[in-house]
């Protein structure tokens, strides 16, 4: 299968992870599974041999908001555009789960955007929860700092709402290491990681980690489901979480971002 290069990185790709999250308070709670994620450009999906497609099948309609007839680019663009930024002529790389035997689900979805130059502008986090509810975030360019998040992320068995996030999201290269973290108080309550070395894309490796992470959306969905029947069984409450908009983040400290001339820029 050809790769294209994309800002040095190659794509396809895959990363087999190790997903961990860390409950520090009100009580403490470990949970981690195998999964794995594609590194994809979305205007250039892997076209797979139709034998194997049911092991990764990458439709729109899993991600976003947007009529039946949308491109995953065009609701990409939609959500940039409801926040003011465009970025014309760029590529969008996507890190992400597909379909697997006709089922779908993405906790974490992310989505590095480019100018015509090569250059990130921003960077769109999707986050999926277990009843199938989609929350998203536009996020600053900054490759390893973390981007704080004023709200609730949906996704994870949370305790309560209070609080606020933060979001480091690199772009992949060799490998992949993506944190978010819930902060109470000046303290992490929660860290949630995904951390994994990049693969080529062959259908060996496709085969592959269907033995060794076979049925990665459903066992994805079922860790969230387990974590929050542990917290509940130690008495602490999971609140669910109201419908919200696209949104976009508040950076860590530092220079303040702001959609400027059809792009992130430093304002």
């Amino acid at each position: 299968m050809p790769s294209l290069r994309i800002a040095g990185v190659d794509t396809p790709a895959l990363y087999p992870t190790r997903v961990t999250h860390l409950h520090r308070s009100p009580t403490r709670h470990y949970g981690e599974h195998r999964s794995y994620s594609w590194y994809v450009d979305i205007d250039e999906l892997p076209r797979l041999p139709w034998w194997i497609r049911p092991f990764a099948r990458f439709e729109a309609e899993d991600h976003f908001d947007g009529s039946p007839q949308d491109t995953l680019r065009q609701r990409v663009d939609a959500v940039l555009a409801r926040q003011g930024v465009f970025i014309p002529g760029g590529r969008i790389t996507a890190l992400l789960l597909p379909r697997v035997l006709g089922r779908s689900f993405n906790p974490l979805s992310l989505f590095w955007c480019h100018d015509a130059g090569g250059e990130i502008r921003c960077v769109v986090a999707e986050v999926h929860d277990a009843r199938g509810r989609r929350t998203s975030f536009v996020l600053p360019p900054a490759e390893d700092a973390p981007a704080a998040v004023s709200a609730e992320l949906r996704g994870a068995p949370f305790a309560d709402e209070d609080g606020y996030f933060l979001v480091r999201v690199p772009r992949p290269a060799d490998t992949v290491d993506l944190t978010v973290s819930l902060h109470r108080d000046n303290h992490a309550a929660l860290v949630a990681t995904w951390r994994g070395a990049r693969r080529h894309v062959t259908v060996g490796q496709i085969l592959l980690l269907q033995l060794t992470r076979p049925l990665a959306p459903q066992v994805a969905r079922l860790s969230l489901r387990f974590q929050a029947v542990m917290l509940r069984m130690r008495g602490i409450p999971v609140t669910p979480a109201t419908p919200r908009q696209p949104r976009r983040a508040t950076p860590a400290p530092g220079p303040v971002w702001g959609a400027k001339k059809r792009s992130w820029a430093p304002s």
